[in-house]
């Protein structure tokens, strides 16, 4: 007869083995973890990549593209039809709006969600990322000042690149071959689109100083990128509500005094009537309605395919400017849609990849954490299967017996033993 410590033995490398042979992946497993290490498309079929979370993806990016197209158009008719020309005006009564809502809800949080508790611990981070944002979308309005309107769709695109850098360093995602290659399929999509306007003759903007507004138009776009990284991060660790809250407050008061500093003429000698009231409500609302839904899309997303998506807002302006300013079709127009939104389909079929591991669980009392498909040996005595549990298994011509040790066993003490 084996001794007691042969058992033991022999239990515990049955017990390694059987792990490992677990652990190891089949060719039959639709796991997540074996499409982890796929770089391509081939591996996925259509049932995969087309899912409901994808589609709901578009609609709602392209949701965002056309409250973009709605601030575009109410913009232009500010500026042929009023001659108004008052960012600030019009960025201050978004931030008013997002405050009266969302900081106001802040402020009756209790506890840790307070709108004091926020800004105790963490009021100049705020503070810097409302200004960011503030300059932003100045910034990117001052350019249309003094380059043309190819130059800014063109170089607006640099926002892609910039956030796919910081994504890569703050928020630790690896992008893959297939996200590279999406993200290339987008721009030539953007491409054809300028190319089409060329054709078109329509150049519209200024030629005053194009490498300043190129200057201007690229800084923008280095400005959206870090608020779009800080939004990611927030809106996935802490929540929307939060970002938006104090991106309101800081907004308000920011773009207030800018306003009061930049364009306190222009907003004394507007003269006002109910069809510029309507518009700058207009565009309020469209602005209102894209920073209250976009978290909602990172969320699901990732900042970088939701600016992938807005990829579109300027085909959805030259779609309305058919029929309100009278702009000429063009074919070219369509298959720059198709390119975006396959390119934004190809970034989101394949997960992306983080450097940082996953949290290991915390430890128990007798400082061993439970990880997994751990074992746990409960007796060196053979055991038979025969009226046992459920979670018993038959380990052999021995007839021992393993399980999987239940959490709420190792959290209150019960059943105990070597855990391997």
């Amino acid at each position: 007869m084996a001794t007691d410590a042969q058992r033991i033995i022999w239990v515990i490398s049955l017990l390694r083995s059987t792990s490992q042979d677990e652990d190891k992946m089949t060719p039959e497993e639709p796991n997540a973890e074996r499409k982890g290490l796929l770089c391509g498309l081939q591996s996925y079929k259509l049932k995969d990549v087309f899912t409901w979370q994808l589609f709901k993806a578009i609609a709602m990016g392209q949701g965002l593209s056309a409250a973009i197209c709605g601030t575009a158009v109410t913009s232009q008719y500010l500026a042929t039809d009023f001659q108004l020309n008052t960012p600030m005006l019009q960025s201050f009564l978004n931030y008013s709006l997002l405050c009266l809502t969302y900081t106001t809800i802040l402020i009756c949080r209790r506890g840790d969600g307070n709108i004091l508790q926020i800004l105790k611990k963490k009021w100049w981070k705020y503070f810097l990322l409302g200004l960011t944002d503030v300059q932003a979308n100045y910034t990117v309005v001052k350019a249309y000042q003094y380059t043309t309107l190819t130059s800014i769709q063109l170089l607006d695109c640099f926002v892609i690149p910039v956030l796919m850098v910081l994504s890569w360093f703050f928020l630790k995602t690896r992008f893959r071959p297939v996200h590279y290659v999406a993200v290339t399929v987008c721009l030539v999509g953007v491409g054809t689109m300028v190319g089409a306007d060329l054709l078109a003759g329509r150049d519209q903007g200024s030629s005053a100083n194009i490498l300043l507004g190129d200057g201007l138009v690229l800084i923008s776009a280095s400005l959206y990128a870090v608020s779009n990284v800080c939004q990611e991060y927030t809106v996935k660790n802490l929540s929307r509500v939060e970002f938006l809250g104090m991106v309101g407050l800081f907004g308000t008061l920011i773009s207030g005094i800018q306003m009061a500093i930049l364009e306190h003429d222009a907003v004394a000698n507007i003269q006002w009537n109910w069809k510029l009231a309507l518009l700058l409500a207009g565009f309020a609302l469209c602005m209102y309605i894209l920073y209250s839904c976009m978290p909602v899309v990172v969320r699901m997303t990732s900042a970088t395919a939701v600016n992938l998506s807005l990829l579109t807002a300027d085909l959805f302006s030259l779609f309305f400017g058919l029929f309100l300013f009278h702009y000429s079709f063009s074919v070219l127009y369509i298959v720059s849609l198709v390119a975006i939104l396959v390119g934004f389909v190809m970034f989101n079929a394949v997960p992306t990849l983080t450097a940082d591991p996953a949290p290991a669980p915390a430890p128990e009392e007798d400082g061993h954490g439970y990880q997994g498909s751990v074992f746990e040996v409960t007796s060196t005595e053979p055991v038979s299967v025969e009226g046992g549990e459920d979670g018993d298994r038959d380990c052999g011509p021995k007839r021992l017996t393993w399980r999987q040790p239940m959490s709420n066993q190792l959290a209150s003490g019960e059943e105990r033993g070597t855990r391997l």
